[in-house]
Protein backbone atom coordinates (compact mmCIF):
# COMPACT_ATOMS: atom_id res chain seq x y z
CA UNK A 1 0.00 0.00 0.00
CA UNK A 2 1.28 3.47 -0.94
CA UNK A 3 1.94 5.94 1.84
CA UNK A 4 0.13 9.22 1.28
CA UNK A 5 3.24 11.42 1.51
CA UNK A 6 5.72 8.98 -0.02
CA UNK A 7 7.77 9.88 -3.09
CA UNK A 8 6.24 7.01 -5.07
CA UNK A 9 2.73 8.24 -4.29
CA UNK A 10 3.52 11.83 -5.34
CA UNK A 11 5.16 10.79 -8.63
CA UNK A 12 2.31 8.36 -9.34
CA UNK A 13 -0.27 11.05 -8.49
CA UNK A 14 1.28 13.65 -10.81
CA UNK A 15 1.54 11.18 -13.69
CA UNK A 16 -2.12 10.32 -13.22
CA UNK A 17 -3.12 14.00 -13.03
CA UNK A 18 -1.19 14.63 -16.23
CA UNK A 19 -3.14 11.85 -18.00
CA UNK A 20 -6.44 13.24 -16.70
CA UNK A 21 -5.46 16.70 -17.93
CA UNK A 22 -4.77 15.33 -21.42
CA UNK A 23 -8.14 13.55 -21.42
CA UNK A 24 -9.83 16.73 -20.24
CA UNK A 25 -8.47 18.62 -23.24
CA UNK A 26 -9.54 15.82 -25.57
CA UNK A 27 -13.10 15.92 -24.24
CA UNK A 28 -13.13 19.72 -24.31
CA UNK A 29 -12.20 19.80 -28.00
CA UNK A 30 -14.63 16.98 -28.75
CA UNK A 31 -17.62 18.57 -27.03
CA UNK A 32 -17.03 22.29 -27.47
CA UNK A 33 -14.85 22.76 -30.54
CA UNK A 34 -15.66 19.74 -32.70
CA UNK A 35 -18.60 21.37 -34.51
CA UNK A 36 -16.57 24.48 -35.30
CA UNK A 37 -13.60 22.41 -36.42
CA UNK A 38 -15.88 20.30 -38.65
CA UNK A 39 -17.36 23.45 -40.21
CA UNK A 40 -13.95 24.96 -40.96
CA UNK A 41 -12.76 21.68 -42.43
CA UNK A 42 -15.75 21.33 -44.75
CA UNK A 43 -15.47 24.97 -45.89
CA UNK A 44 -11.82 24.32 -46.67
CA UNK A 45 -12.77 21.21 -48.68
CA UNK A 46 -15.32 23.23 -50.69
CA UNK A 47 -12.73 25.88 -51.54
CA UNK A 48 -10.21 23.22 -52.58
CA UNK A 49 -12.80 21.67 -54.91
CA UNK A 50 -13.49 25.13 -56.34
CA UNK A 51 -9.79 25.59 -57.04
CA UNK A 52 -9.64 22.19 -58.78
CA UNK A 53 -12.61 23.11 -60.99
CA UNK A 54 -11.02 26.44 -61.91
CA UNK A 55 -7.80 24.69 -62.88
CA UNK A 56 -9.66 22.17 -65.04
CA UNK A 57 -12.51 24.34 -66.41
CA UNK A 58 -11.42 23.80 -70.02
CA UNK A 59 -10.81 20.07 -69.63
CA UNK A 60 -12.84 17.57 -71.65
CA UNK A 61 -13.01 15.41 -68.52
CA UNK A 62 -14.54 18.11 -66.33
CA UNK A 63 -17.59 15.98 -65.51
CA UNK A 64 -15.40 13.07 -64.37
CA UNK A 65 -13.30 15.44 -62.30
CA UNK A 66 -16.42 16.92 -60.70
CA UNK A 67 -17.75 13.47 -59.78
CA UNK A 68 -14.42 12.37 -58.36
CA UNK A 69 -13.98 15.52 -56.24
CA UNK A 70 -17.60 15.35 -55.14
CA UNK A 71 -17.26 11.79 -53.82
CA UNK A 72 -13.85 12.28 -52.20
CA UNK A 73 -14.77 15.55 -50.44
CA UNK A 74 -18.45 14.70 -49.90
CA UNK A 75 -19.72 17.87 -51.56
CA UNK A 76 -22.43 18.58 -54.15
CA UNK A 77 -21.31 20.37 -57.30
CA UNK A 78 -23.45 22.03 -59.96
CA UNK A 79 -22.47 23.88 -63.13
CA UNK A 80 -25.12 26.43 -64.30
CA UNK A 81 -25.46 28.90 -67.14
CA UNK A 82 -26.22 32.59 -66.81
CA UNK A 83 -29.90 31.79 -66.46
CA UNK A 84 -29.22 29.72 -63.34
CA UNK A 85 -30.22 26.59 -65.21
CA UNK A 86 -28.09 23.51 -64.42
CA UNK A 87 -25.82 22.29 -67.22
CA UNK A 88 -24.61 19.23 -65.24
CA UNK A 89 -24.07 18.29 -61.61
CA UNK A 90 -22.24 15.73 -59.50
CA UNK A 91 -23.63 12.29 -58.83
CA UNK A 92 -23.10 12.68 -55.04
CA UNK A 93 -26.27 13.58 -53.15
CA UNK A 94 -25.27 14.21 -49.57
CA UNK A 95 -27.18 15.65 -46.64
CA UNK A 96 -26.11 19.16 -47.54
CA UNK A 97 -27.16 19.17 -51.19
CA UNK A 98 -29.49 21.93 -52.28
CA UNK A 99 -29.60 20.81 -55.91
CA UNK A 100 -33.18 20.81 -57.14
CA UNK A 101 -34.31 22.83 -54.13
CA UNK A 102 -35.97 26.22 -54.60
CA UNK A 103 -33.40 27.76 -52.29
CA UNK A 104 -30.71 26.89 -54.78
CA UNK A 105 -32.26 29.13 -57.43
CA UNK A 106 -32.26 32.08 -54.99
CA UNK A 107 -28.53 32.00 -54.19
CA UNK A 108 -27.59 31.12 -57.79
CA UNK A 109 -29.53 34.10 -59.16
CA UNK A 110 -28.03 36.35 -56.51
CA UNK A 111 -24.46 35.36 -57.42
CA UNK A 112 -25.02 35.55 -61.20
CA UNK A 113 -26.55 39.01 -60.91
CA UNK A 114 -23.78 40.20 -58.53
CA UNK A 115 -21.20 39.99 -61.34
CA UNK A 116 -18.57 38.76 -58.84
CA UNK A 117 -15.91 36.13 -59.43
CA UNK A 118 -16.66 34.20 -56.21
CA UNK A 119 -19.02 34.37 -53.27
CA UNK A 120 -19.88 32.32 -50.13
CA UNK A 121 -23.30 31.58 -48.64
CA UNK A 122 -24.54 29.90 -45.48
CA UNK A 123 -28.05 28.52 -46.04
CA UNK A 124 -30.40 26.29 -44.08
CA UNK A 125 -31.40 23.19 -46.02
CA UNK A 126 -35.17 22.71 -45.37
CA UNK A 127 -35.01 19.09 -46.53
CA UNK A 128 -32.82 18.08 -43.60
CA UNK A 129 -33.05 21.19 -41.41
CA UNK A 130 -29.29 21.57 -41.32
CA UNK A 131 -26.90 24.42 -42.11
CA UNK A 132 -25.01 24.21 -45.39
CA UNK A 133 -22.22 26.12 -47.05
CA UNK A 134 -22.17 27.21 -50.69
CA UNK A 135 -19.08 28.41 -52.51
CA UNK A 136 -19.87 30.01 -55.88
CA UNK A 137 -17.27 30.76 -58.59
CA UNK A 138 -17.54 32.25 -62.07
CA UNK A 139 -16.18 30.17 -64.98
CA UNK A 140 -15.76 31.08 -68.66
CA UNK A 141 -18.57 31.40 -71.25
CA UNK A 142 -20.97 32.75 -68.63
CA UNK A 143 -20.96 29.49 -66.74
CA UNK A 144 -20.91 29.24 -62.96
CA UNK A 145 -19.94 26.51 -60.47
CA UNK A 146 -21.63 26.02 -57.12
CA UNK A 147 -20.03 23.79 -54.46
CA UNK A 148 -22.40 22.88 -51.67
CA UNK A 149 -21.71 20.92 -48.42
CA UNK A 150 -23.23 20.42 -45.01
CA UNK A 151 -21.34 22.19 -42.18
CA UNK A 152 -23.05 20.21 -39.42
CA UNK A 153 -21.40 16.91 -38.48
CA UNK A 154 -23.39 13.76 -39.07
CA UNK A 155 -24.88 12.56 -35.76
CA UNK A 156 -23.87 8.95 -36.37
CA UNK A 157 -20.23 10.01 -36.84
CA UNK A 158 -20.33 12.18 -33.72
CA UNK A 159 -21.79 9.28 -31.74
CA UNK A 160 -19.08 6.90 -32.96
CA UNK A 161 -16.36 9.42 -32.08
CA UNK A 162 -17.74 9.96 -28.59
CA UNK A 163 -18.08 6.24 -27.93
CA UNK A 164 -14.54 5.79 -29.15
CA UNK A 165 -13.41 8.61 -26.86
CA UNK A 166 -15.08 6.96 -23.87
CA UNK A 167 -13.22 3.72 -24.58
CA UNK A 168 -9.95 5.62 -25.05
CA UNK A 169 -10.54 7.47 -21.77
CA UNK A 170 -11.04 4.24 -19.83
CA UNK A 171 -7.98 2.63 -21.45
CA UNK A 172 -5.79 5.69 -20.85
CA UNK A 173 -6.83 5.90 -17.19
CA UNK A 174 -6.16 2.21 -16.58
CA UNK A 175 -2.84 2.29 -18.43
CA UNK A 176 -1.90 5.52 -16.64
CA UNK A 177 -2.57 3.93 -13.27
CA UNK A 178 -0.39 0.94 -14.10
CA UNK A 179 2.41 2.61 -16.08
CA UNK A 180 2.71 5.64 -13.81
CA UNK A 181 2.96 3.34 -10.78
CA UNK A 182 5.90 1.43 -12.26
CA UNK A 183 7.55 4.60 -13.57
CA UNK A 184 7.23 6.20 -10.14
CA UNK A 185 8.80 3.12 -8.55
CA UNK A 186 11.64 3.20 -11.09
CA UNK A 187 12.38 6.89 -10.48
CA UNK A 188 11.95 6.78 -6.72
CA UNK A 189 13.83 3.54 -6.08
CA UNK A 190 17.36 5.05 -6.22
CA UNK A 191 16.21 8.07 -4.19
CA UNK A 192 14.69 5.84 -1.51
CA UNK A 193 17.90 3.80 -1.50
CA UNK A 194 19.97 6.97 -1.06
CA UNK A 195 17.67 8.14 1.73
CA UNK A 196 18.01 4.83 3.61
CA UNK A 197 21.78 4.95 3.26
CA UNK A 198 21.87 8.61 4.31
CA UNK A 199 20.40 7.54 7.65
CA UNK A 200 23.61 5.54 8.14
CA UNK A 201 25.89 8.31 6.88
CA UNK A 202 28.31 7.98 9.78
CA UNK A 203 29.07 4.33 9.02
CA UNK A 204 32.26 3.64 7.08
CA UNK A 205 30.70 0.81 5.05
CA UNK A 206 27.96 3.08 3.68
CA UNK A 207 28.38 3.62 -0.06
CA UNK A 208 25.95 5.64 -2.19
CA UNK A 209 25.68 3.69 -5.43
CA UNK A 210 22.25 2.79 -6.83
CA UNK A 211 23.41 1.97 -10.41
CA UNK A 212 20.97 4.49 -11.83
CA UNK A 213 21.25 6.20 -15.22
CA UNK A 214 19.65 9.42 -14.01
CA UNK A 215 22.36 12.09 -14.13
CA UNK A 216 21.05 14.20 -11.23
CA UNK A 217 20.85 11.18 -8.92
CA UNK A 218 24.38 10.13 -9.90
CA UNK A 219 25.59 13.64 -9.00
CA UNK A 220 23.70 13.43 -5.69
CA UNK A 221 25.37 10.09 -4.93
CA UNK A 222 28.79 11.56 -5.65
CA UNK A 223 28.04 14.55 -3.42
CA UNK A 224 26.85 12.32 -0.59
CA UNK A 225 29.89 10.07 -0.90
CA UNK A 226 32.13 13.12 -0.63
CA UNK A 227 30.06 14.40 2.28
CA UNK A 228 30.36 11.03 4.03
CA UNK A 229 34.16 11.12 3.69
CA UNK A 230 34.29 14.71 4.95
CA UNK A 231 32.03 13.91 7.91
CA UNK A 232 34.11 10.88 8.82
CA UNK A 233 37.32 12.89 8.59
CA UNK A 234 35.75 15.72 10.59
CA UNK A 235 34.57 13.28 13.25
CA UNK A 236 38.04 11.73 13.41
CA UNK A 237 39.62 15.17 13.71
CA UNK A 238 37.09 16.12 16.38
CA UNK A 239 38.00 13.07 18.43
CA UNK A 240 41.69 13.78 17.96
CA UNK A 241 41.14 17.43 18.89
CA UNK A 242 39.35 16.46 22.08
CA UNK A 243 42.06 13.92 22.92
CA UNK A 244 44.89 16.32 22.19
CA UNK A 245 43.33 19.32 23.93
CA UNK A 246 42.58 17.08 26.89
CA UNK A 247 46.21 15.96 26.85
CA UNK A 248 47.46 19.54 26.64
CA UNK A 249 45.17 20.54 29.50
CA UNK A 250 45.92 17.49 31.60
CA UNK A 251 49.72 17.77 31.39
CA UNK A 252 50.10 21.32 32.79
CA UNK A 253 47.32 20.74 35.32
CA UNK A 254 49.07 17.59 36.52
CA UNK A 255 52.37 19.44 36.75
CA UNK A 256 50.79 22.39 38.55
CA UNK A 257 49.23 20.02 41.08
CA UNK A 258 52.45 18.01 41.49
CA UNK A 259 54.70 21.05 41.99
CA UNK A 260 52.18 22.65 44.34
CA UNK A 261 52.15 19.47 46.44
CA UNK A 262 55.94 19.28 46.31
CA UNK A 263 56.21 22.89 47.38
CA UNK A 264 53.93 22.23 50.35
CA UNK A 265 55.03 18.75 51.40
CA UNK A 266 58.66 18.33 50.32
CA UNK A 267 60.09 21.82 49.94
CA UNK A 268 58.28 23.75 52.66
CA UNK A 269 61.58 24.36 54.44
CA UNK A 270 63.59 24.96 51.24
CA UNK A 271 62.99 28.46 49.90
CA UNK A 272 65.06 27.94 46.76
CA UNK A 273 63.19 24.75 45.79
CA UNK A 274 59.85 26.40 46.50
CA UNK A 275 60.83 29.23 44.16
CA UNK A 276 61.62 26.71 41.40
CA UNK A 277 58.28 24.99 42.02
CA UNK A 278 56.43 28.29 41.78
CA UNK A 279 58.24 29.23 38.56
CA UNK A 280 57.25 25.87 37.05
CA UNK A 281 53.66 26.44 38.12
CA UNK A 282 53.74 29.90 36.51
CA UNK A 283 55.15 28.46 33.24
CA UNK A 284 52.50 25.78 33.09
CA UNK A 285 49.79 28.32 33.89
CA UNK A 286 51.03 30.47 31.01
CA UNK A 287 50.92 27.43 28.73
CA UNK A 288 47.31 26.84 29.79
CA UNK A 289 46.48 30.48 29.15
CA UNK A 290 48.01 30.30 25.67
CA UNK A 291 46.06 27.13 24.86
CA UNK A 292 42.76 28.62 26.00
CA UNK A 293 43.45 31.85 24.11
CA UNK A 294 44.28 29.89 20.94
CA UNK A 295 41.05 27.92 21.20
CA UNK A 296 39.06 31.14 21.71
CA UNK A 297 40.86 32.89 18.84
CA UNK A 298 40.23 29.98 16.47
CA UNK A 299 36.57 29.83 17.46
CA UNK A 300 36.11 33.57 16.91
CA UNK A 301 37.84 33.48 13.51
CA UNK A 302 35.83 30.48 12.32
CA UNK A 303 32.56 32.10 13.36
CA UNK A 304 33.46 35.55 11.93
CA UNK A 305 33.03 37.20 15.32
CA UNK A 306 36.15 39.35 15.08
CA UNK A 307 36.43 41.91 12.28
CA UNK A 308 39.72 42.96 10.76
CA UNK A 309 41.12 46.31 11.87
CA UNK A 310 43.18 47.37 8.88
CA UNK A 311 46.03 49.84 9.29
CA UNK A 312 49.33 50.71 7.62
CA UNK A 313 52.26 48.83 9.17
CA UNK A 314 55.93 48.31 8.36
CA UNK A 315 56.27 44.57 7.68
CA UNK A 316 60.09 44.55 8.04
CA UNK A 317 59.95 46.33 11.37
CA UNK A 318 57.18 44.02 12.61
CA UNK A 319 59.13 40.83 11.77
CA UNK A 320 62.33 42.22 13.33
CA UNK A 321 60.46 42.99 16.54
CA UNK A 322 59.05 39.44 16.60
CA UNK A 323 62.48 37.85 16.03
CA UNK A 324 63.90 39.93 18.91
CA UNK A 325 61.44 38.27 21.28
CA UNK A 326 63.09 34.91 20.59
CA UNK A 327 66.49 36.05 21.90
CA UNK A 328 66.06 33.83 24.96
CA UNK A 329 65.94 30.75 22.71
CA UNK A 330 69.16 31.84 21.02
CA UNK A 331 70.83 31.99 24.43
CA UNK A 332 69.23 28.97 26.12
CA UNK A 333 68.59 26.50 23.29
CA UNK A 334 71.12 27.69 20.67
CA UNK A 335 68.41 28.53 18.12
CA UNK A 336 69.31 30.79 15.19
CA UNK A 337 66.88 33.17 13.48
CA UNK A 338 67.81 34.62 10.10
CA UNK A 339 65.92 37.38 8.27
CA UNK A 340 66.53 37.82 4.54
CA UNK A 341 65.12 41.02 3.04
CA UNK A 342 66.51 43.54 0.54
CA UNK A 343 64.18 46.31 1.71
CA UNK A 344 64.60 48.24 4.92
CA UNK A 345 60.94 49.19 4.93
CA UNK A 346 57.79 47.69 3.39
CA UNK A 347 54.44 49.31 4.16
CA UNK A 348 51.35 47.08 3.99
CA UNK A 349 47.74 47.53 5.02
CA UNK A 350 46.55 44.76 7.30
CA UNK A 351 45.37 43.90 10.81
CA UNK A 352 48.61 44.28 12.75
CA UNK A 353 47.74 41.99 15.66
CA UNK A 354 46.50 39.24 13.38
CA UNK A 355 49.47 39.36 10.97
CA UNK A 356 51.76 39.40 14.02
CA UNK A 357 50.00 36.26 15.24
CA UNK A 358 50.45 34.60 11.83
CA UNK A 359 54.19 35.21 11.86
CA UNK A 360 54.47 34.14 15.51
CA UNK A 361 52.64 30.88 14.83
CA UNK A 362 54.65 30.07 11.70
CA UNK A 363 57.94 30.76 13.51
CA UNK A 364 56.76 28.65 16.48
CA UNK A 365 55.92 25.84 14.07
CA UNK A 366 59.37 26.11 12.47
CA UNK A 367 61.02 26.04 15.93
CA UNK A 368 59.18 22.84 16.85
CA UNK A 369 60.06 21.05 13.60
CA UNK A 370 63.39 22.45 12.42
CA UNK A 371 66.49 20.28 12.07
CA UNK A 372 69.52 19.73 14.28
CA UNK A 373 71.02 23.05 13.21
CA UNK A 374 68.13 24.82 15.01
CA UNK A 375 67.91 27.29 12.11
CA UNK A 376 64.74 29.21 11.30
CA UNK A 377 64.85 31.49 8.24
CA UNK A 378 62.38 34.28 7.51
CA UNK A 379 62.51 35.59 3.94
CA UNK A 380 60.68 38.64 2.57
CA UNK A 381 60.48 38.87 -1.24
CA UNK A 382 59.27 42.14 -2.74
CA UNK A 383 57.51 41.26 -6.01
CA UNK A 384 55.81 43.61 -8.45
CA UNK A 385 52.23 43.05 -7.30
CA UNK A 386 52.74 41.37 -3.95
CA UNK A 387 55.05 40.71 -1.03
CA UNK A 388 55.89 37.07 -0.34
CA UNK A 389 56.74 36.04 3.22
CA UNK A 390 58.47 32.68 3.75
CA UNK A 391 59.22 30.89 7.04
CA UNK A 392 61.70 28.06 6.46
CA UNK A 393 62.84 25.20 8.67
CA UNK A 394 65.40 22.44 8.06
CA UNK A 395 63.43 19.58 9.56
CA UNK A 396 62.22 16.22 8.27
CA UNK A 397 59.62 17.74 5.96
CA UNK A 398 56.02 16.73 5.30
CA UNK A 399 54.73 13.87 3.17
CA UNK A 400 52.97 15.07 0.03
CA UNK A 401 49.72 13.27 0.93
CA UNK A 402 49.68 15.01 4.33
CA UNK A 403 50.10 18.57 3.04
CA UNK A 404 46.36 19.24 2.32
CA UNK A 405 45.55 18.42 5.97
CA UNK A 406 48.30 20.19 7.92
CA UNK A 407 46.02 23.19 8.52
CA UNK A 408 43.63 21.01 10.49
CA UNK A 409 43.76 21.22 14.25
CA UNK A 410 46.44 18.89 15.68
CA UNK A 411 46.78 17.03 12.40
CA UNK A 412 50.58 16.74 12.63
CA UNK A 413 50.38 15.13 16.02
CA UNK A 414 47.49 12.93 15.00
CA UNK A 415 48.88 9.50 15.91
CA UNK A 416 51.72 10.41 18.27
CA UNK A 417 50.82 13.43 20.28
CA UNK A 418 54.00 15.19 21.32
CA UNK A 419 54.20 18.24 23.49
CA UNK A 420 55.43 21.22 21.45
CA UNK A 421 58.41 23.21 22.62
CA UNK A 422 56.43 26.36 21.77
CA UNK A 423 52.73 26.75 20.95
CA UNK A 424 49.68 24.56 21.37
CA UNK A 425 49.21 22.68 18.08
CA UNK A 426 46.44 25.04 16.97
CA UNK A 427 48.80 27.56 15.36
CA UNK A 428 48.41 26.55 11.71
CA UNK A 429 44.61 26.46 11.98
CA UNK A 430 44.70 30.03 13.29
CA UNK A 431 47.13 31.04 10.52
CA UNK A 432 44.74 29.63 7.90
CA UNK A 433 41.73 31.53 9.30
CA UNK A 434 43.60 34.84 9.52
CA UNK A 435 45.11 34.62 6.03
CA UNK A 436 41.75 33.69 4.48
CA UNK A 437 40.12 36.58 6.33
CA UNK A 438 42.70 38.89 4.68
CA UNK A 439 42.13 37.13 1.34
CA UNK A 440 45.85 36.26 1.17
CA UNK A 441 47.06 33.28 -0.83
CA UNK A 442 49.13 30.82 1.19
CA UNK A 443 50.75 27.43 0.89
CA UNK A 444 53.50 24.96 1.80
CA UNK A 445 56.53 23.60 -0.02
CA UNK A 446 58.23 20.64 1.61
CA UNK A 447 61.00 18.17 0.79
CA UNK A 448 61.43 15.10 2.98
CA UNK A 449 64.59 15.20 5.14
CA UNK A 450 65.42 18.69 3.86
CA UNK A 451 62.82 20.99 5.37
CA UNK A 452 59.57 22.87 4.91
CA UNK A 453 58.68 26.37 3.71
CA UNK A 454 55.42 28.02 4.74
CA UNK A 455 54.56 31.09 2.69
CA UNK A 456 51.84 33.66 2.09
CA UNK A 457 51.36 36.61 -0.30
CA UNK A 458 50.37 40.11 0.76
CA UNK A 459 48.74 42.12 -2.01
CA UNK A 460 50.31 45.55 -2.39
CA UNK A 461 46.99 47.25 -2.99
CA UNK A 462 45.47 45.71 0.14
Amino acid sequence: MLKKNSLIFHIWKYFLLFSILILFFLWTFQVIFFDKYYELNKISDAKLVAATIMNNKNSNNLQDIINKESLEKEVCIEISDDGALPIYSSTYRGKGCLIGNINSYIYKSDFINSNRNHQTYKINNPNFDNNTFVYAIKLENNNYAFINTSIEPVESIVGILRNQLIIITILVLVLSLIISYYISKYISKPIISINNKAKKLNRKDTNFNSNTNIEEIKELEETLNNTKEELQRTEELRRDLMANVSHDLKTPLTMIKAYAEMSIDLHKDNEEKQKEDINTIIDETERLTILVNDILTLSKMQNNIEKLELEEIDLVELINSIINKYKYLEELEDYKFKLICRNKKLIIKADKKKIEQVIYNLINNAINYTGEDNLVTIKIINNKDSIKVEIIDTGKGIKEEDIPFIWDKYYKNKKKHKRNLIGTGLGLSIVKEILEAHNYKYGVDSVLDKGTTFYFYIKKDS
